[in-house]
């Protein structure tokens, strides 16, 4: 049985640590029976007409039963393993299972969870297997479901593949049978509880602080900027702090597959599109999200990532008069990116001219920011390539900032953010605003 409309219990102050594979869990299938009887007692003493969203209630209840089954079993717990044992009860019927340790576990960034018995994690870059299980694919499908259902989404084997979020915003994505031949599969990208902001970019070594000077100056400025990189590698994160230098006495319209970008700005319109029901019908995409935005007298338009015939529409916009937008796209270089971008406008079904659509991109986008998450696994920006104007049928590019790798240092890669030497072009769009960054920024003398 599937309860809807609960929340999350509140974490605890000091998350439990997470039990990595071969630590030993003595007891556990005994806990694990222990645990799934009080969840079927409580799912069945609960009335229909109770109000599932009272947590506390909820809460209450499973407490009281707990006590009850303990004593029916005659079992003899510690304090402290009476404790474990009535949370992992409370997390079945009110959170998501064995995911909730690890949700509370802000050093894990990532987690992967494939079929019931195998679930990884990613912590500070890496990639290792936990000790935590599911008891069965069903018990798994019924976590994967108490995800989506609240978002008015669905899994079933008609619809096998799913993306949603968490009410914290971690991002999420499943499939099942008959795709999946390991079981359900779940992928959750997680964010952080407060978003990053510039202090913690370059606290973490992502980029510089005059890198972050010149972004600003650049985003004040109207110019449009697309932050490319792999899968994983912070773009979103990225985007994010981009956007914190949005003014504030703009209107500001983000439009996303699913709601992750996190806008502090007053004035802000959340766009997210809209997968089709079950009849097929009444799917909202990002590329008919952004025509519509034109119509809502944006002075901004963030879109949390291009990756098809949208991108026609979105460069259009930027090319009449809807300045100092950002996107984020997946490339492995900012030249790589316009390459992208070119195969996306096709997708549009738009029989245009190869020059046409390059001479689109080249007077649309002004930078391009990559980022990547290296081989000790940091994710740092690594190159910054302005986008010049067009030379025959090849667009201009040139870098404005580069990351040089210095060596290893206990097992971390050692460089730095550095400037080329090279001023953008656009550097006049900026004093314009009446910003003037120095030469130093740009790593020239004059």
């Amino acid at each position: 049985m599937l309860i809807r409309g609960t929340r999350t219990p509140a974490a605890p102050t000091e998350p439990p640590a997470v039990e990595v594979a071969g630590a030993g869990r003595p007891g556990s299938d005994a806990h694990r029976q222990l645990v799934t009887l009080v969840r079927d007692r409580v799912v069945a003493s609960l009335r229909s007409d109770e109000d599932l969203s009272d947590s506390e209630m909820v809460r209450r209840k499973i407490a009281d039963v707990y006590a009850e089954v303990v004593r029916e079993q005659g079992l003899v717990l510690g304090r402290s393993e009476r404790e474990e044992l009535l949370e992992r009860a409370v997390a079945e019927i009110l959170g998501y299972g064995p995911l909730d340790r690890l949700l509370r576990d802000d050093s894990v960034t990532e987690i992967m969870v494939n079929g019931p018995h195998q679930v990884y994690i990613e912590r500070n870059g890496k990639i290792e297997r936990t000790a935590l299980t599911f008891d069965s694919e069903a018990h798994l499908l019924r976590i994967i479901e108490r995800i989506v259902a609240p978002l008015g989404r669905r899994i079933d084997e008609a619809s096998p593949m799913v993306d949603a979020r968490l009410p914290d915003g971690s991002r999420v994505n499943a499939i099942i049978p008959p795709l999946s031949l390991v079981g359900p599969v779940l992928t959750v990208r997680k964010f952080y509880r407060v978003p990053l902001g510039v202090d913690d970019l370059v606290r973490l070594g992502t980029c510089t602080r005059e890198f972050l000077d010149f972004i600003r100056a650049c985003v004040r400025a109207r110019l449009n900027i697309v932050i490319s990189g792999g899968t994983g590698a912070g773009k979103t994160t990225l985007l994010n702090v981009f956007s914190s230098f949005l003014p504030a006495d703009e209107r500001i319209i983000t439009i996303e597959d699913a709601a992750e970008l996190q806008l502090r700005q007053e004035h802000v319109v959340t766009l997210e599109a809209r997968p089709p029901n079950l009849e097929g019908k009444g799917q909202i995409t990002i590329r008919q999200l952004v025509i519509n935005a034109l119509r809502m007298r944006p002075d901004r338009i963030v879109v949390g990532e291009v990756r098809g015939g949208e991108a026609l529409d979105m460069l259009q916009a930027m090319n009449t008069g809807h300045d100092g937008s950002l996107t984020t796209a997946h490339s492995n270089s900012p030249r790589d990116t316009l390459r992208r971008l070119e195969t996306m406008v096709l997708m549009a079904g738009m029989d245009l001219p190869l020059r046409a659509i390059r001479e689109q991109i080249a007077s649309a986008i002004n930078l391009v920011v990559h980022v990547q998450r290296l081989r000790d696994g940091t994710r740092k920006v690594v190159q910054v390539s302005e986008v010049s104007g067009m030379e025959g049928d090849t667009i201009l590019m040139q870098d404005i900032f580069v990351f040089r790798e210095a060596g290893m240092k206990d097992g971390r890669i050692i460089g730095s953010l550095e400037p080329t030497g090279v001023r953008p072009r656009f550097y006049d769009r900026i004093r314009s605003v009446g910003i003037d960054l120095g030469p130093e920024t740009f790593g020239y003398t004059l």
